[in-house]
């Protein structure tokens, strides 16, 4: 184990790719509910950092969480997921 302990992630897609050095990840889960017992799909977006400007729009990748950068952006791009 590190000295950090266990960071959060997350994988999903990025959808929109338009501001420098920052993605917007979508990430979708499924989850049951309580009286009717039908599944729904509840998605969440995340503002992820991306250094290089590598990742486009529909890359399915894994965010990790990390010190706040700015407002909005507590999660980082790791890798691509094929």
């Amino acid at each position: 184990m590190s000295e950090r302990g266990l960071r959060k992630t997350r994988v999903g897609f990025v959808v929109s790719d338009k501001m420098d050095r920052s993605v917007i990840v979508e990430v979708s889960r499924t989850v049951q509910h309580a009286l009717y017992k039908k599944f729904l799909r509840k998605r969440k977006r995340f503002m992820a950092h991306d250094e290089e400007n590598a990742y486009k729009t529909g890359d399915k990748v894994r965010i990790v969480e990390i010190r706040p950068l700015s407002k909005r952006k507590r999660w980082r791009v790791q890798e691509k997921v094929t």
